[in-house]
C-alpha cells in the first residue's frame, strides 16, 4: 500500500484492521462526532499546523479525524513507546491522511526521533499527553516558539511539568490544561483509568483479584477510580498517600490507609498512580512477599524504581507477555508488568471510547479556543473555559438521552440576590 503522507509506522498493510477499530470506537464517541460535523462545516482550524504527541489508539484516531475535518494539518507521534496500536497508526496514514510517527515497542532513540518529527512540522498548535513535544520544543527547538499560538495538555503528569515551567518562567507559549476540565478528570481519570488499569492487569496476568490485597499508591482521581474498581472485584484495598486531605478522603471512603513500608509486607498487587518518582523503592522490594505483582498506571515508568529492582535480582526472565519475573537471591519472585509503563495501554487498549469521547471533545474545542484567541493569551497554563466544559457535558447527556431541568426566572433572581431569606 502506498501513500504520499510522511510516516514511520510498523506496516501499512495493517490499515484495514485499524479502520475497523477506529469505526468501532467512533460508534461510542457521539460528542466528538458532533464536533467533527461542525468543524467540517466551519473549518475553524483551516491551515493550522498541529503537532500531537498522544497515545496512538482508535480513540485518538477519531480526534485526529476531527482536527483534519476542521482544516488542520496534523502530525501525530506516540506519547509512550508501548501505547501505540500499530493497525490504528497504519489506518491513520493510509485511510485518513494523517502523518503518523509511532511504532509499538519502539526503542528510546526511535521514540525521540518521532517527537523530533512532530517538532519538524513547525507547529502552530501543540497537543500533548505528558508534555514531551513541549519539552523538546523548549529544550532543542526554541526557534519555533514564537510561531506557536498555544497548546493543550491531556494528563496530570504533563500539567505538573507545565506548572513547574510556568513557575520557573520557562514556558514559551500558552497551554490549556485539558486534564483540569471537569468533563475530563472526573470521568477519564476516574472511570477510565479505574477500568482500563484493571483490564491491563487481568490481560497480563489472568490473576483473581477477589480476596487479594490490592495496594493503590496515590488517591487522586486516577487512584480513586482504581481503588473503587479493585474493591468492586473483591480486593482488600490499601491506599498510600502523602497528602493528608486525600488520605483522609480515602479513610472516609472506607479504605485502609498506611505508609508504603507497611503495605509492602501485606500487598499482593501494587499499582502506582502518583505522577512522581520512585514511589516503590528498593527498601520496599526487600519487604514484599513471594509472588507480588507490580504495575504502574502513571504516565512515566519512573514510579517504580526499576533499576534497583534489576540490581537486586539474581535472575530476570519473561514469565509471560508483558510480565517480567525478578527472582531475588532469597528465592522470592516479584513480577513487573509492562516494564513499569502504563499498564492499561501497554497490556490492554487504554480507556473505553465512551469516556475518551469527553476528553477528546475537550481537546478539539480547546484547540479551537487557542486559535480563536491567537495573540491574546499569555505564556502560562490556562484552565479549560467553563463554557467548553458545560458544552461537553450537555452534548454527552444528550447523546445518552438524559434530560435535566433548567432554572426558572424566579430561581435565577433568587440565586443572584442577597436580601431574600428567613
Amino acid at each position: 500500500m502506498s501513500t504520499t503522507v510522511a510516516h514511520d509506522v510498523r506496516d501499512l498493510g495493517l490499515a484495514a484492521d485499524g479502520v475497523r477499530r477506529v469505526e468501532w470506537a467512533d460508534r461510542q464517541m457521539p460528542v466528538l462526532a458532533l464536533i467533527r460535523e461542525r468543524f467540517e462545516a466551519e473549518q475553524p482550524l483551516q491551515g493550522i499546523r498541529v503537532s500531537a504527541c498522544l497515545h496512538v489508539t482508535s480513540e485518538t484516531a477519531n480526534l485526529m479525524r476531527t482536527l483534519r475535518a476542521g482544516g488542520a494539518d496534523v502530525v501525530l507521534c506516540a506519547s509512550n513507546p508501548l501505547s501505540t496500536q500499530d493497525e490504528v497508526a497504519a489506518a491513520l496514514v493510509a485511510e485518513y491522511g494523517v502523518s503518523v510517527f509511532a511504532i509499538k515497542d519502539e526503542d528510546t532513540d526511535t521514540y525521540y526521533s518521532h517527537i523530533d518529527a512532530a517538532a519538524d512540522h513547525r507547529p502552530q498548535v501543540t497537543m500533548d499527553d505528558g508534555a514531551d513535544v513541549i519539552g523538546v520544543l523548549h529544550r532543542k527547538r526554541r526557534d519555533l516558539l514564537p510561531d506557536i499560538l498555544g497548546g493543550t495538555e491531556e494528563t496530570t503528569t504533563g500539567v505538573i511539568r507545565l506548572h513547574a515551567m510556568e513557575r520557573a518562567g520557562e514556558l514559551g507559549f500558552p497551554i490549556v490544561a485539558v486534564n483540569e476540565a471537569n468533563t475530563k478528570h472526573l470521568f477519564d481519570n476516574r472511570y477510565g483509568t479505574g477500568q482500563s488499569t484493571i483490564d491491563g492487569i487481568l490481560r497480563a496476568t489472568n490473576v483473581l483479584l477477589a480476596g487479594r490485597s490490592f495496594v493503590v499508591c496515590g488517591y487522586g482521581w486516577c487512584g480513586r477510580g482504581l481503588a473503587d474498581r479493585a474493591r468492586g472485584l473483591g480486593s482488600h484495598v490499601i491506599v498510600i498517600e502523602v497528602d493528608p486531605l486525600r488520605a483522609l478522603q480515602a479513610v472516609m471512603d472506607g479504605f485502609r490507609v498506611m505508609p508504603i513500608a507497611d503495605a509492602a509486607v501485606e500487598g499482593d498487587i501494587f499499582v502506582t498512580a502518583t505522577g512522581d518518582k520512585h514511589v516503590i523503592r528498593r527498601e520496599h522490594f526487600e519487604l514484599m512477599k513471594d509472588g507480588a505483582i507490580l504495575a504502574n498506571t502513571g504516565h512515566f515508568n519512573v514510579e517504580i524504581e526499576i533499576p534497583a529492582l534489576a540490581e537486586m535480582a539474581a535472575e530476570i526472565r519473561t514469565a509471560r507477555p508483558m510480565v517480567a519475573q525478578y527472582t531475588m537471591p532469597d528465592g522470592r519472585r516479584l513480577f513487573l508488568l509492562a516494564d513499569g509503563r502504563l499498564v492499561n495501554l501497554a497490556a490492554a487498549e487504554g480507556h473505553p471510547a465512551a469516556v475518551m469521547d469527553m476528553s477528546f471533545a475537550n481537546q478539539a474545542l480547546a484547540a479551537e479556543h487557542v486559535v480563536k484567541l491567537r495573540g491574546t493569551l499569555e505564556p502560562r497554563v490556562y484552565t479549560v473555559p467553563r463554557e467548553i466544559d458545560d458544552e461537553v457535558a450537555r452534548l454527552k447527556l444528550a447523546s445518552l438521552g438524559v434530560e435535566i431541568d433548567t432554572l426558572t426566572p424566579e430561581q435565577v433572581r433568587y440565586l443572584d440576590s442577597w436580601d431574600e431569606g428567613t
